[in-house]
């Protein structure tokens, strides 16, 4: 049995290997052909002055340390090694849960290819969890430019007042408010609307207060009409949302994580019987008898009260 289960971990490292293997070339193989655009995109830069300008203007957006190129917080690029580690992970795992279950290197080996597919869940999980950040530091950038307003400086400067305050709040240079404040305060420079620059945060950041916050301020902006009221007014209602959402959270942590262990008890369960009472698990294990439907009933129901436990453990305010 302990032969079985090492060979079936040797098995999911191999595949999980040649996966590895097989992204990394399909990204090397990937390369080149993006080079001749990039070659047509510089030749179309040195036509005119126009070009000279963005040029300068894409310069010092690289000025900031850390990321240096425009986030796209809808998209996430999970890297090789990230993907084969998470696919690696949950092959394991699932290999141990189908060889418990069934008894079955050949059934165990079917479950552990499963893992293949948790690197896209695991990435749905890893751009909630990033936009949650965003979404949290963006209540304390509005704050700070709320005060700014209030206390009679310009739009810009009012800006630039924030990413000082921000800096002080988030030491790491590469906290994402940062970096957009910083994207924005360098486009405003190179003259370009500040109202184009925040439009452009909002549809990359992929999050509806932010992009209502900017429809608000560009509305109010071009209209003329009285700013410092509307962003005072703005900012207390983004501000009342984001707190009583981050108030659920906390509130429901715990029964998150309560469900988690409720479902995974049963596996223990199953593991102390099978190895802790003789032949007491045997009738289940029986090919020839209907204990495998029966662990398969009891696999479907435990997968399916995980996933309404995490259903309906996400409120949205």
């Amino acid at each position: 049995m302990v032969t079985n289960i090492i060979l079936g971990v040797i098995l999911v490292g191999l595949i999980s290997a040649l996966f590895f293997s097989i992204s990394r070339r399909k990204k090397r193989e990937g390369i080149p052909k993006e080079q001749p655009e990039i070659n047509v995109e510089k030749e179309k830069v040195h036509s005119s002055a126009l070009s000279e300008r963005m040029k300068k203007y894409t310069h010092t957006l690289q000025k900031p340390k850390g990321r240096s190129h425009l986030t796209y917080y809808a998209e996430y690029d999970m890297k090789p090694l990230e993907y084969g580690l998470y696919a690696t992970l949950a092959g394991i795992f699932l290999f141990f849960v189908g060889y418990l279950f069934y008894s079955t290197i050949i059934v165990a080996c079917g479950f552990a290819l499963l893992g293949l597919f948790y690197p896209k869940m695991r990435k749905k999980a890893l751009l909630e969890k990033r936009k949650e950040q965003l979404r949290m530091q963006f209540k304390e950038a509005i704050s700070s430019l709320s005060s700014s307003l209030a206390a009679g400086r310009s739009t810009e400067n009012s800006f630039r007042e924030v990413l000082a305050d921000l800096s002080l709040l988030y030491p790491d240079p590469n906290t994402y408010i940062i970096r957009e404040f910083q994207i924005i305060n360098s486009r405003v420079e190179n003259g370009e609307p500040i109202e184009r620059a925040l439009e452009d945060f909002a549809r990359r950041s992929d999050i509806e207060d932010i992009q209502n916050f900017s429809d608000v301020f560009i509305t109010c902006k071009r209209t003329g009409g009285d700013l410092v009221m509307v962003i005072r007014r703005t900012t207390d209602i983004i501000t009342e949302k984001l707190d009583i959402q981050q108030e659920v959270s906390v509130m429901i942590a715990q029964k998150r994580f309560e469900s988690k262990v409720l479902s995974i008890i049963p596996i223990f369960v199953i593991l102390l019987l099978k190895y802790s009472s003789g032949g007491y698990m045997d009738p289940l294990y029986d090919w020839g008898s209907l204990g495998p439907f029966v662990m398969t009933v009891c696999l479907f129901i435990l997968g399916l009260s995980y996933w309404l436990g995490q259903k309906i453990m996400k409120i949205k305010v």
